[in-house]
């Protein structure tokens, strides 16, 4: 699984709280933490004002960029403020993201078409979330002829089919699962990405929800996830599920981890 390491944005209260007082030290160690525990993208989002907000992005991706040569998650839930950071950035990575609502499309596509950058794209329109698979996966329709007419290749998509908080679901997860297994049904090249810890938004014991979650998103066909890398437990359910799914050839990369000591019991100092 390709793990977007979701700790440095500013909707949680410690790096909210780091970003309005321009916390330096918090900011790197969060991005050090994240590369030495095994991630393959660092999401930063300021989740400040849009008045403000290329700015903070700017400071973030300064500090974050030195800390780590890990590619960037650009998060921003304003296209404008995405294409304003973009240059800020040293290397291609992910946009997060795109839907079907308003504009975004359009004012992110052109600047990525004939780039290496990768993005994320929400199946969601204009009515905002789509109630049923069927609907969302209609959206992915509309969104791979959105990427075709402008030369995007399916392998630069990571296409999100919206986790839910399970708490408030009538059917639990099977429509995200349905959406899952459709999108890969319909399409092999893209990714499939999804915000793990939505699942278990108000619930206790988060970390075993989420947990369970992933290794099902898995099995259906979920290949990235935004989630804390630093996690024992999760990693160690991906590895597991990965490797239960016949995805990890002969169990070398569960075995790996397993040697390294990233996943299993906490090794004692």
């Amino acid at each position: 699984m390709i793990i977007i390491g979701e700790k440095l944005n500013g909707s949680i209260p410690k790096v909210g709280a780091a970003i309005a007082a321009r916390d330096e030290e918090t900011i790197v160690r969060l991005a050090k933490q994240q590369t030495e525990a095994g991630a393959d993208y660092l999401d930063v989002c300021a989740s400040v004002e849009e008045s403000k907000e290329v700015e903070t992005l700017e400071w973030m991706l300064k500090l974050v960029q030195d800390a780590s040569d890990l590619p960037i998650c650009l998060d921003s839930p304003s296209p404008d403020t995405i294409v304003s950071a973009i240059p800020f950035v040293k290397k291609p990575g992910l946009i997060n993201s795109v839907s079907m609502e308003g504009n975004k499309i359009e004012k992110i596509f052109p600047v990525i078409a004939n780039t290496s950058w990768k993005c994320v794209a929400l199946c969601s329109d204009e009515k905002g979330i789509p109630a049923t698979a069927e609907e969302r996966l209609h959206v992915f329709d509309r969104i791979i002829a959105a990427a075709d007419e402008y030369n995007i290749s399916h392998d630069r998509l990571f296409i999100d089919p919206l986790v839910e908080m399970l708490c408030t679901s009538e059917d639990g997860i099977a429509t995200v699962v349905d959406t899952i297994k459709g999108i890969r049904e319909r399409n092999q090249k893209v990714h499939i990405i999804g915000a793990i810890s939505n699942i278990s938004f108000n619930l206790p014991a988060r970390a075993l929800i989420n947990q369970t979650f992933a290794t099902l998103a898995i099995a259906a066909g979920m290949d990235a996830g935004v989630l804390d890398p630093m996690n024992r437990g999760m990693r160690g359910a991906i590895y597991a599920a990965e490797a239960c799914m016949g995805l990890d050839d002969y169990c070398m990369e569960y075995i790996g981890a397993f040697r390294e000591g990233r996943i299993g019991p906490q090794k004692k100092a």
